[in-house]
Formats: C-alpha cells, sequence, structure tokens
C-alpha cells in the first residue's frame, strides 16, 4: 500500500502546489449546468418544446421520443439553431435567454458563480492557475475571477486574440473557445465546431505542449476541433488529470488514453475544485514558518550576535531570512490587483505579519544587543525590502502602498530594541537614515516610513481593523499589539512595554520634528497667539499624543536633566537643549489637540 493510495486530489494538490502556473484547467458544460444553466442537450429539448408547442403541440412526457418519432431523427442542437435562425446574431439572442440571469436567478442564486468557479479564482490569485480553457458561452469564470480581484485577459474570438496581452505576460489567461454569448461569432453548430483558425490551433498546441491539464465538466465526445488538437499535442512532460462523475464516454476515453489522464472520479466540480482548491492551501501554509522555527532563527540570531567570531553567520542567516521573505512577498497573496474589502484588506495585513515575522524579530535582537556594528546589516535589509516593495507601480493604490508594511514592521521592531537597549545614537541614526526610490531625492525614515509620514498610514483604513473604527491612532495602536505579542524576543522582562513602545514613537516623531530650522520654530512659537491650539510644525504622532498619562510622562523625562544630556550628547534635538524645549511645546500643542 502507498501513503497516495485512493487519494488521487492530494497528488493532484502537489503537483499544482510544486509547479505553479504550470497547469491549465479545461472546463466544459458541466460547470455551468451546476449553476443553473442548461447545457446544449437541455436547450435542444427545451427548442424542441417551445417549437412544437407553438405549432399547436400538446405537452409530451418525453420530448426526445417525440422528436423522433415525428421527424425520425435524434434531436440535434446544431440542427435545430439552423432551421430557427437564419445568422449569428440570431444563434446569440436565442442562447442569451438561458445564460444571462434575471433578477428572479440572481435571488435565488441560479445564473451566477458555483462554489467551482470560486475555488478556481482562488487558485488564479494565489498563482497556482494561469490559464483556463472553456468551451462555455456564460462569464461565469470572468465573474469569479472579478470577485477575487483579478481582471483576466479573455480570447472570445480570434479579432480579441491578435490584440490580447501576450499568454506569458498574463496573470490569467481565459480562452473561451466557442466564444462569448453577447458576441454574434459564437461557434455552436457542427459545422463552426469542425475547425478552429489558424491562430486557435497554434495557440491550443501551445498550451497543451507546456502545461498540464484539470479537465472538469467536458465530455470529450462532440467538439470535434478541440479533440483534435488534444490529440495533436506531442508531449507529456506535464500530467493530464481528468474529473469526472462516472466512468469516461468513449470518445472522452480514447483522449484520456492518448495523454494516459488520471482518472479522478468526483461527485460533482463543487466538491473537486473547492477540495483541491483547501489542499493547495494546505500546502502552502504547511511551508510557513511555524512557531517553533521561529523561535529557533530569533535563537539562532543571539547565538551569532554573542560572539564575534560569528559575524559571517549571522549575515548569512539574516540573508537567508530576508531572500525568504522576499519570495513569499512575490506571492500571489500579496498581489497590488485587487478589489478592496474590509476582509481582503485584514487579511492581506495578517498575512504581511505572519510572514515578516521572523525577520522583524531577528532584527529586533540585534537592536537590543547589538554593539553598532550590525548598522550596515539592517540599512542593507531595510533598503532592500523598500525597494523590492517599490517594484510595481501599478495596481489598487491602498494595497500598492501595503507592499512596504513589512519594512515599517522590521523598523518599528529593530527600534524598540534600540529603545530598550538605550542605544539613542543608533536610534537617531535609524530615523535619519534616507531612503530612495523609482529615482525620487532620498528622504529620511521618519519621513517616509514612520506613523503619518508613511503613505500606507490613513487613519480610517487602519480603521478597518476589528475594533478599531474608533480609535484616533489606529496603526500606533495595532503596532503596539504586533509587538507585544512579538516582544518576548528582544525586550524580555518589561513592566511597562506601552510606555517603552511610547517612548520609542516619540523619539521617531523628534527626528521628524529636527527638519524644521531652530529659527523658524522660534519664529512660529513668537506668532502664534496665546491660546491658539497652533502647532509650532507638524510631526507623525502616536498614541502618547492622546493617551494623557503616556504623554505627560514622557515629557517629563524630556526635561529630566540626566536623560536630556544623554539624548543630546546622542545627537539628538540639533545638540540643542533649547530645540528640546520646542519639541516638547509642540508635543504638548499637537497632543491638546488630539484629545478633543
Amino acid at each position: 500500500m502507498t501513503l497516495l493510495k485512493g487519494d488521487p486530489i492530494t497528488q493532484l494538490a502537489f503537483s499544482v502546489y510544486e509547479n505553479a502556473g504550470v497547469f491549465a484547467v479545461l472546463l466544459g458544460s458541466g460547470l455551468s449546468r451546476a449553476a443553473e444553466i442548461p447545457t446544449g442537450w437541455e436547450i435542444t429539448l427545451d427548442l424542441v418544446r417551445r417549437v412544437a408547442v407553438a405549432q399547436g403541440v400538446e405537452e409530451q412526457p418525453d420530448w426526445a421520443d417525440w422528436y423522433r418519432g415525428t421527424i425520425g431523427q435524434e434531436p440535434n442542437y446544431s440542427t435545430l439553431l439552423e432551421e430557427l435562425t437564419n445568422s449569428p446574431d440570431e444563434r446569440r439572442a436565442i442562447l442569451h435567454r438561458y445564460i444571462e440571469p434575471d433578477v428572479t436567478d440572481r435571488q435565488e442564486g441560479r445564473k451566477v458563480p458555483t462554489k467551482a468557479h470560486h475555488a478556481i479564482a482562488q487558485l488564479v490569485r494565489s498563482g497556482h492557475i494561469r490559464v483556463i480553457i472553456t468551451t462555455n458561452f456564460d462569464r461565469l469564470m470572468e465573474n469569479a475571477l472579478r470577485e477575487q480581484g483579478i481582471e483576466p485577459t479573455v480570447i472570445s474570438s480570434v479579432d480579441s486574440l491578435s490584440g490580447a496581452e501576450p499568454l506569458t505576460h498574463s496573470r490569467c489567461y481565459v480562452l473561451k473557445l466557442h466564444g462569448d454569448y453577447k458576441d454574434s461569432r459564437i461557434l455552436n453548430t457542427d459545422e463552426e465546431l469542425s475547425a478552429y483558425s489558424d491562430s486557435y490551433n497554434k495557440l491550443l498546441d501551445r498550451i497543451f505542449d507546456e502545461h498540464g491539464l484539470i479537465i472538469c465538466g467536458w465530455s470529450g465526445e462532440w467538439d470535434h476541433a478541440l479533440r483534435a488538437a488534444f490529440l495533436r499535442a506531442p508531449n507529456r512532460r506535464y500530467s493530464v488529470y481528468w474529473a469526472a462523475r462516472g466512468s469516461l464516454g468513449t470518445g472522452a476515453g480514447e483522449l484520456a488514453a492518448h495523454r494516459q489522464a488520471k482518472l479522478i472520479s468526483i461527485r460533482s466540480a463543487d466538491d473537486f475544485f473547492p477540495l483541491l482548491q483547501q489542499r493547495v492551501e494546505t500546502l502552502e501554509n504547511s511551508q510557513r514558518q511555524n512557531p517553533l522555527s521561529v523561535e529557533l532563527l530569533v535563537n539562532s540570531a543571539k547565538r551569532y550576535l554573542a560572539k564575534t567570531e560569528h559575524r559571517i553567520q549571522l549575515d548569512e542567516l539574516f540573508a537567508q531570512e530576508t531572500e525568504r521573505l522576499l519570495s513569499q512577498l512575490d506571492g500571489g497573496a500579496f498581489t497590488p490587483n485587487g478589489v478592496w474589502s474590509q476582509d481582503e484588506f485584514r487579511s492581506r495585513v495578517q498575512s504581511y505579519e505572519s510572514v515578516t515575522e521572523p525577520l522583524a524579530r531577528m532584527t529586533g535582537v540585534l537592536g537590543r544587543w547589538g554593539d553598532g556594528s550590525e548598522t550596515r546589516l539592517v540599512t542593507d535589509i531595510l533598503k532592500a525590502l523598500y525597494l523590492h516593495a517599490g517594484k510595481i507601480g501599478s495596481g489598487l493604490t491602498v494595497f500598492l502602498n501595503l507592499r512596504s508594511y513589512p519594512v515599517v514592521l522590521v523598523l518599528t521592531a529593530y527600534g524598540i530594541g534600540l529603545t530598550k537597549a538605550g542605544r539613542w545614537k543608533a536610534l537617531h541614526q535609524l530615523f535619519s537614515m534616507t531612503m530612495a526610490r523609482d529615482q525620487r531625492e532620498p528622504q529620511p525614515i521618519a519621513s517616509t516610513l514612520f506613523l503619518g509620514s508613511w503613505s500606507g498610514s490613513d487613519p480610517q483604513l487602519w480603521q478597518n481593523l476589528e475594533g478599531f473604527d474608533r480609535r484616533k491612532t489606529p496603526l500606533s495602536d495595532h503596532l503596539l499589539d504586533v509587538m507585544t505579542e512579538w516582544k518576548k524576543s528582544f525586550v524580555g522582562i518589561d513592566g511597562n512595554f506601552e510606555l517603552l513602545f511610547e517612548r520609542f514613537e516619540m523619539m521617531g516623531s523628534l527626528a521628524h520634528f529636527e527638519m524644521n530650522s531652530e529659527a523658524a520654530l522660534e519664529e512660529a512659537a513668537r506668532s502664534n497667539m496665546p491660546g491658539s491650539g497652533l502647532p509650532l510644525a507638524w510631526m507623525p504622532m502616536g498614541r502618547a499624543g492622546w493617551r494623557s498619562d503616556g504623554g505627560h510622562m514622557l515629557m517629563q523625562e524630556l526635561q529630566q536633566e540626566a536623560f536630556a544630556l544623554e539624548l543630546l550628547a546622542a545627537g539628538v534635538a540639533k545638540n540643542s537643549r533649547s530645540f528640546l524645549e520646542l519639541f516638547v511645546k509642540n508635543f504638548r500643542i499637537i497632543a491638546g489637540r488630539m484629545s478633543w
């Protein structure tokens, strides 16, 4: 007995997961039937009924038998359409009513994407499926893809093929072999289905040669040109899986034997595709860092950091983890092409945190126990993540901005480690470090990635997190929650971690405030009317701005002689005591406005 005996779906899931984008899906009318869109045979019998009733024939228990007895032939879809219509436009009009959902259909869940369509769309979104071939006229597959935020390249005619995005460049390529029900150029008679154009044949030959196949809902009996393309395919570099209810017919059996297809017995497409998608997702999740492996990485960082002779191993450890993170960030879950929803935003935030956690916690270790020699390493990590975030320039703005969230997480963990260690010079240098992207002028981290200066920091956006709809500083509050979970790696025992976190944010606000000249700030202080509540200059502020206990304690700290001198000696506040006092004044003004 083998591990996978009797479980072909798990075997297929491994193939799809390990060969992301290699497998194409071939869908037939079976998938549309589950959405209560009738098959060609059902449309044929309904047309027979409608024509006969119009001619005065009484209702029959079996219209196929009636047709055979009256006409002497089997009911034929193509023959009926040719008799009833004189042009492709007329055929399209007949099909329209069988496919387009009306108000009642939508209310009762008919003629809308099924579980199978949604599962395939999720496999496309995760990057595991890229090519979909279908003989169906409907738009159920396209609608399901768009619900997942994917705009597919749809080929439904020779004309659309000539101007379409190339197959290799498309995130999702949908080939509608027989056309679209809203296009008069649909193919549905035997004559029309007997042969494809040269351009279609070349495209099919390429897909069948370069991809594995997952077939579902296709009988393999009547589509002569598609059968011919299937039989032409010379290579078997990737497997063919044929999912079907019961046994295959004679024609399908011939095709399956030709490509040595693996047969999967299913109850329905709505059972098969969701199960396949779930198993692929399970395999993907099994590759993510588990808590134990995160602890091993953190402990390795501590061990290598403790001895100078292990600096090479330390660098290699961080390089490997950074490369792992960059590779994961290229996955389909983080594409900026998507449709906004609150659930999608929450899911992406959680996913970014999950993949970034190991590297962020390791970097926090460097902040807490480093000696300054790690600065170059941290700089390289932050810049690599920041550049990676900017390499895609098109997509939904909110998702584009969120691509730099991993940089914010790593920056915050490292900064809190520095704050815990009282490494004020290194923390000041961190916030002053310049970052450049897209030929833009380099800007300090304090004005690009810190709280309100970060492009992804919109409070209304972060208020979409569960329970955050009324938060004044939702990003700051959420980062505190995240760092509270990660802090054991680089903070250890701290009786007031909340204040430590706010102290880190205060130092970021001060670094941003330093972008102003002392003379300009003094002039603003003189010009502002007493009690006006106008700040001397804008600066990003975290939760200490409205949390009076924390803000009050931090301002008291800054006015203590020993602490103030320590900061000034580290280069903070431009080495100026008067500048530090201006910051305290500005902090209190903004905090007063935030507490309203």
